[in-house]
C-alpha cells in the first residue's frame, strides 16, 4: 500500500508542476485576452475593466491560486452588477465562445475519446502480431516487409497519411465517409464509419513502435537459455512464444498507457484532416484565436490523462508481475538472472501438468545451482 501512496503522491506533485509551469508560460505571454473582450475602440480604462473582469488584473501566482481554488469550489467572474458563474470544477471562462472550460471539454471529450479507443486497439493489436511474427521468421521476407513498413510508418507525417487514406477510401473507392462525426448513441454503425479512417491513421503512425518493440525483443528473448532449453525438451514454439510475449507485458503496458494518456489529451491534426470536433480542434482553434482560459485548461486537461495513465501502468505492474516485491522492486534468482526466463512459481496450472514438461526444470540428472536471490531494479 505504501509504494502505491508514494506513486499517486509523485504523480500528484508532477501534475501541480505541470500545472504551474503552463499557467505561467501562456499568461507571461505577451497576449492580452481582454482586447478580444473590449472591442474596437477601447479605451485605456475600458481595457482596464476588461482585465478586471476577467481576473486578468491581478500577478499570475495569484491567477494561479484563484484557478486553482476554483476547480474545487468554482468562480464567479465580474461584479454583483454583472456577473459569470463558473461552477466547480471550473477550468476558466472562455468569454468569445462565452461557455466554461470545463464545458467545452465535456462535450468535445467523446470524440477524443472514441478516437483513443480504437485507435489503441489496432496499434495494439497489429503492430504486437506484427512485430511477433517477424521475429518469429527473422531474416525472411516477413520479417523484411514489416520492418520496412514500420521504419515508413514511424517517419511519414500524419497529415500525409491522413490525406492519402481519405483520396484512396473516400474520394476513389467511395468506402467511407471522409470526415464528420456521429455520436454513438444516435448510430453506433455511422459512429464506427466516420472513425475507420482516423482509426486507421493513427493505427500505421503509432503500431510501427509497437511491432519495433515487439520484434527486437522477442529476438532477444527467443535465443536465452530458457527458450532453448523448453524446445529442447519439446515445448510447443507457441508457447515458448507465451513465455516471450510475457515478459514483455511491462514495457507495452508502459507505452499503451502513454499512448492512451497522448490521444486523449487530443490528436490536433487527425482532428483537423477528417473534421472531428474533439479536444485536438479545440485546442487549434483556441491558439488561433489566443483564447488563453480554453488553452490553458485544454492542456491542463491533457497533461492530467497523461499523468493518470502513467500511474495507472505503475500500479498495474505488480498484478502483471508477482515478482515485483512490495518496494517495487524485482527479485530474481540464480538461474534466471539475465535471461528473462519466467519463475516456476508464477507459472499458470496448465503449464505444469502432464501434457508437457516444464520448460525451467531439468531434463538429465545434472546438478544444478542452488537458487540464490539477489536485488534488481525493476
Amino acid at each position: 500500500m505504501i509504494p502505491a501512496l508514494q506513486r499517486v503522491a509523485r504523480s500528484v506533485l508532477v501534475l501541480l508542476v505541470v500545472m504551474t509551469l503552463t499557467f505561467a508560460i501562456f499568461y507571461l505571454a505577451p497576449i492580452d485576452p481582454a482586447l478580444q473582450m473590449c472591442g474596437k475602440p477601447c479605451s485605456p480604462e475600458d481595457l482596464e475593466a476588461a482585465r478586471g473582469f476577467m481576473g486578468f488584473d491581478q500577478p499570475w501566482f495569484v491567477q494561479l491560486g484563484t484557478f486553482l481554488a476554483a476547480i474545487f469550489t468554482g468562480r464567479t467572474f465580474g461584479s454583483a452588477e454583472v456577473a459569470v458563474q463558473c461552477a466547480a470544477p471550473c477550468l476558466g471562462y472562455s468569454f468569445q465562445l462565452h461557455q466554461s472550460v470545463t464545458e467545452l471539454i465535456v462535450d468535445r471529450f467523446p470524440v477524443t475519446f472514441s478516437i483513443a479507443l480504437g485507435a489503441v486497439a489496432l496499434q495494439a493489436l497489429f503492430g504486437i502480431a506484427a512485430g511477433a511474427l517477424a521475429a518469429r521468421r527473422q531474416g525472411g521476407i516477413l520479417d523484411r516487409t514489416v520492418t520496412g513498413v514500420s521504419v515508413v510508418a514511424a517517419s511519414a507525417p500524419a497529415f500525409v497519411v491522413g490525406l492519402l487514406a481519405v483520396v484512396v477510401f473516400a474520394l476513389q473507392l467511395d468506402l467511407l465517409p471522409s470526415g464528420g462525426y456521429e455520436p454513438f448513441t444516435e448510430s453506433p454503425l455511422q459512429w464506427a464509419r466516420h472513425l475507420v479512417l482516423p482509426w486507421i491513421t493513427l493505427a500505421f503512425l503509432n503500431g510501427a513502435v509497437y511491432a519495433r518493440l515487439v520484434r527486437s525483443s522477442m529476438i532477444e528473448q527467443l535465443g536465452l537459455d530458457y527458450a532453448r532449453t523448453a524446445r529442447a525438451a519439446g515445448l510447443p514454439e507457441r508457447r515458448i512464444d507465451r513465455y516471450a510475449l510475457r515478459n514483455l507485458a511491462l514495457p507495452l503496458t508502459t507505452l499503451i498507457a502513454l499512448d492512451i494518456g497522448a490521444l486523449l489529451g487530443g490528436t490536433v491534426i487527425t482532428e483537423r484532416i477528417f473534421g472531428l470536433p474533439g479536444l485536438g480542434a479545440l485546442l487549434l482553434d483556441a491558439t488561433s484565436t489566443a483564447d488563453l482560459p480554453v488553452i490553458v485548461g485544454t492542456t491542463l486537461v491533457g497533461s492530467l490523462l497523461i499523468v493518470l495513465a502513467n500511474l495507472c501502468a505503475d500500479l498495474a505492474r505488480p498484478l502483471l508481475d508477482r515478482r515485483l516485491a512490495a518496494t517495487g522492486r524485482r527479485t530474481t534468482t540464480l538461474s534466471d538472472h539475465g535471461t528473462g526466463e519466467p519463475d516456476p512459481s508464477d507459472a499458470d496450472p496448465d503449464q505444469t501438468s502432464s501434457t508437457g514438461p516444464d520448460p525451467t526444470s531439468s531434463t538429465d540428472s545434472t546438478p544444478r545451482p542452488s537458487r540464490t536471490t539477489q536485488e534488481t531494479s525493476s
